[in-house]
C-alpha cells in the first residue's frame, strides 16, 4: 500500500487524486463524506454541506432509487458510502440486502441532533435560539 501524501493538491491528474481519496487516513475520509443541505436548511443554518450522521434523514437524488427519503442506518468511512433504512434489494434466493449509496448522491433533509456542538461549531454558523 503507497503511503499517504498531500501531493494530489497539486495534481491535476485525475488518477492522482483518486489515489489519494484511497489511501487517505480516516480523518480525513470522514471529511469526504460530505452531502449537501436542504434549501431549508440552509437557510436556517447558513451552511450548504454537512458530513452525514446515522440517524439523518436524507433523500436520495442520483441513481436507481432517486427520490426516495429515509433515515441514515450506517457510514462507512472506508468506502465513503451509507445504507438507508428501507432502500434495500431482494436477491434471487429471496434474501434483502442493503443498498450503499455513495454520499455525494443523496441530500440531507433533517439533521440528528443528538450533538448539539454539530451545527454551532461551523465557521459559518448562525447563532440559532
Amino acid at each position: 500500500m503507497k503511503k499517504f501524501s498531500n501531493d494530489y493538491k497539486s495534481s491535476t491528474k485525475p488518477g492522482k487524486q483518486r489515489l489519494y481519496r484511497l489511501n487517505a487516513p480516516l480523518h480525513r475520509k470522514r471529511k469526504m463524506t460530505k452531502s449537501t443541505l436542504s434549501s431549508e436548511l440552509r437557510k436556517k443554518y447558513n451552511m450548504r454541506n454537512i458530513t452525514i450522521r446515522t440517524e439523518d434523514k436524507i433523500k436520495v437524488m442520483r441513481g436507481r432509487f432517486r427520490g426516495q427519503t429515509g433515515k441514515v442506518d450506517s457510514v462507512d468511512l472506508k468506502s465513503g458510502r451509507v445504507t438507508v433504512e428501507g432502500i434495500d434489494l431482494t436477491k434471487k434466493d429471496g434474501n434483502k440486502v442493503k443498498v450503499k449509496i455513495d454520499a455525494s448522491n443523496i441530500m440531507i433533509t433533517e439533521l440528528s441532533m443528538s450533538d448539539k456542538k454539530r451545527i454551532t461549531g461551523g465557521k459559518n454558523a448562525k447563532t440559532t435560539s
